[in-house]
């Protein structure tokens, strides 16, 4: 070190300094503690959830528009982010009718992917809220189903027949009743149920062949033959239809489905019953059928349609 080093004088800014005593620097605001015996260590929620809790007046969330999320990812088959959309519906919504439809539809996304036993719980939780309410028949035909796919066969039965105790007129509820009946051996209460649903407009390829199969237990081999081919001709029309829709579309013609809708109740693939509710976007009521989708599958004829999927 040179002598013109140690002669140089640099007088260095002290700052402010700290306060005595002062406040230690935290990242997380004092009412975000959480409790690390109480949070599991593979929830990935638990920040979101409680940063929502405490970060979000809930005078700013409008519960409707985020149902309405919910209903445009099961739209594009995004379910797991349904689930968490109808979840948080229900954590704000004021209106018990609304929060009691997010929870119908939280089942319906957990049925799609399978969670049948938090759809179970979500539909629960919905009758729990009110058991006789215009969402009430669409939560017990989904409860149904979900029990059904659990294995819990006797009880989806009860829960079915509750949901036409509800709402007679319920179309769905109808059909899903046929189907139970019928796998249950039960083939001529079956047949009374299935054609009450036709009568009141679900009327469908699906719906047929499952009148077909009931007929044929029934040993009406003519008339089941007959419906089965009603069925394919009804089929092979949606098909050419959606086919007809997708070159308009690709060829740069306008048009698809618009806003959320819901799709019809119906045996699955693989013989599966009818998983039936959701909603529609507002403001429209009733029950929606499965040309609000775009399906071209169920038709239910209603043109006062209410919030509520009809999901196969």
């Amino acid at each position: 070190m040179t002598d013109r080093d140690d002669d140089r004088d640099h007088q260095f800014s002290e700052g402010e300094g700290f306060g005595d005593p002062y406040e230690e620097f935290d990242l997380d605001p004092p009412e975000l503690g959480v409790d690390p015996s109480k949070v599991d260590p593979v929830d990935s929620r638990v920040v979101t959830d409680t940063l929502d809790k405490h970060n979000i007046d809930s005078d700013e969330v409008d519960a409707t528009e985020l149902l309405d999320v919910g209903l445009n990812y099961m739209q594009i088959n995004r379910y797991e982010q349904a689930t968490e959309a109808f979840e948080r519906t229900a954590r704000y919504a004021e209106d018990e009718r609304l929060e009691q439809e997010a929870w119908v539809n939280k089942g319906v996304a957990h049925a799609e992917l399978e969670e049948y036993d938090e759809a179970i719980g979500a539909h629960r939780e919905a009758l729990r809220i009110d058991d006789e309410s215009e969402h009430a028949a669409t939560a017990e035909t989904n409860l149904a189903y979900a029990l059904w796919e659990f294995g819990e066969t006797t009880e989806a039965l009860e829960h079915a027949e509750r949901a036409i105790e509800i709402d007679e007129r319920f179309a769905a509820g109808w059909f899903n009743r046929a189907f139970f009946l019928s796998e249950r051996g039960l083939s001529e209460e079956a047949l009374h149920c299935i054609d009450n649903a036709i009568r009141l407009g679900l009327r469908n390829a699906k719906v047929l062949e499952e009148k077909a199969e009931i007929l044929e237990e029934l040993g009406e081999f003519d008339q089941a033959e007959e419906i089965a081919e009603e069925a394919n001709e009804m089929r092979e029309r949606a098909e050419q239809e959606l086919m007809d829709d997708r070159k308009e579309t690709l060829g740069g013609g306008q048009g698809g489905p618009g806003g959320a809708g819901g799709m019809g109740a119906g045996p699955g693939a693989g013989g599966q019953p009818g998983l039936g509710t959701g909603r529609q976007s507002r403001p429209q009521q009733g029950d929606i059928g499965l040309e609000d989708l775009g399906l071209g599958d169920l038709d239910t004829g209603d043109e006062d349609e209410d919030r509520e999927w009809e999901l196969e």
